[in-house]
């Protein structure tokens, strides 16, 4: 029986409007949690005086989070439905847990944002579903969650769908094909099987929604390309780099190219999980062992590729970025640690080319001196050395990053254009 494609999927909302909870009832629903693992939950949330929070805790497994009874970490989690097997990027709700969130996003084929009937928005949906937007994340569902609070009533429904509609469309988000699904985490309502308590409502349970997904496509078509993430020497085989393959098919006894060192090598032999592979496609963590190559002439954030096409060093790029938390302001100059694919290196922002507000999306051309948390701008950045790096548009996984400073993430973006190197 051949594999299930996978996904992976991603669920963001506001940090008290039940996701932690939506995602233990879908893992009960679907078979990933079993009964005797929901008895322990539910008699662990007993003893804490947490009663409704057993699906919560399905994946909430720190202890500590339990005891206060919010999500900290992400958790990575696997289902299967019919059609899919999927893993679950669980992201913190909480305000200082966006940096988790932006790891998240950039590895999700698909997200779902939770937001209450009985609490409604918050600017928490509204800022999750900006940066999903800003962050590639290319297919949505929305989840209504709490209907067994507000009596499973229609006119409750309406009113969060059409508020969600108001503030996600102008941000470029297609909302006449999202489906916008009302639902009970804690009933199970709509999750697997259809509520007979909302019987006005037609559209997919959150299951048959999730098999409604288009598989992403892999890239097999592309150049190749894999950052490394690391390097080891192997008695006998010598150096062996591992990473994960973003782009095209590598194969056994072919050469290959190193940048930003323009190094060029054979490769003789591709492990995964320790078996021997005659090629890895795209997703795939390989190993690989390098002739030719010493281990200290390349370094972790190096890209491999092949020669007739090697990956792109870019002299400097245009990004578009999103402001998580910097205790002042960003001009320009500002030269924070950016995390690149497996590239760690410092960048300079060098222009801030335009804003964006990020209620509406469109943008704003004054105070253009600098940056503040929660602004979304175009800027135009130069790494401090040689890195590779793609557009956003062409190779996802080398076109977006992180910036970090102060020892938090402080912001996110996407590549949009890039200069390459001369020479």
């Amino acid at each position: 029986m051949a594999a299930k494609p996978h996904l992976n999927l991603i669920f963001v909302g506001h940090v008290d409007h039940g996701k932690s909870t939506t995602v233990g009832r879908i893992l009960y629903d679907t078979g990933a949690l079993s009964e005797n693992d929901l008895r322990k939950l539910k008699e662990e949330a007993a003893k804490l005086g947490k009663a409704t929070f057993e699906f919560a805790f399905a994946m909430d497994q720190l202890k500590e989070e339990r005891e206060r009874g919010v999500t900290i970490d992400i958790a990575h989690k696997d289902f299967n439905t019919q059609k899919y097997y999927f893993t679950i990027i669980d992201a913190p709700g909480h305000k200082d847990f966006v940096k988790n969130m932006i790891t998240g996003a950039s590895q999700a084929d698909a997200a779902v944002l939770v937001c209450s009937a009985k609490e409604g928005i918050q600017a928490q949906t509204i800022e999750h579903a900006f940066l999903l937007k800003v962050l590639g994340v290319g297919q949505f569902i929305v989840g209504i969650n709490k209907m067994d609070a507000v009596n499973y009533d229609h006119q409750a429904y309406e009113k969060t769908k059409t508020e969600l509609v108001a503030k996600m469309k102008p941000m470029g988000y297609k909302t006449d094909t999202i489906p916008f699904i009302p639902y009970s985490a804690y009933g199970g309502d709509n999750i697997a099987k259809k509520s007979d308590k909302m019987a006005w409502y037609s559209g997919p349970t959150m299951i048959e929604a999730f098999n409604n997904l288009i598989e992403p496509k892999k890239p097999t078509d592309k150049p190749l390309r894999i950052p490394i993430q690391e390097i080891f020497t192997i008695t006998g085989q010598g150096t062996v780099p591992v990473g994960r393959v973003e782009a095209g098919i590598l194969k056994p006894n072919t050469s290959v190219i190193v940048m930003p060192e323009g190094l060029t090598g054979e490769v003789k032999s591709i492990e995964m999980h320790h078996q021997s592979l005659t090629e890895a496609i795209p997703g795939d963590n390989i190993g690989f062992t390098l002739k030719g190559i010493d281990k200290k002439a390349i370094k972790r954030g190096d890209v491999v590729g092949h020669p007739a096409n090697p990956p792109l060093v870019v002299e400097a790029f245009k990004a578009q970025v999103v402001i998580l938390n910097h205790p002042t302001a960003i001009g320009k100059n500002y030269t924070p640690v950016f995390h690149l694919h497996t590239a760690q290196l410092a960048c300079t922002i060098t222009e801030i080319l335009e804003k964006k507000d990020p209620k509406t999306g469109q943008p704003v051309k004054e105070g253009l001196d600098f940056l503040k948390t929660g602004d979304v701008a175009v800027v135009m950045i130069k790494p401090t050395r040689p890195v590779c790096a793609e557009k956003y548009s062409d190779y996802p996984a080398l076109g977006r990053f992180a910036m970090r400073d102060m020892g938090q993430t402080v912001a996110a973006g996407v590549i949009l254009d890039v200069v390459p190197k001369k020479g």
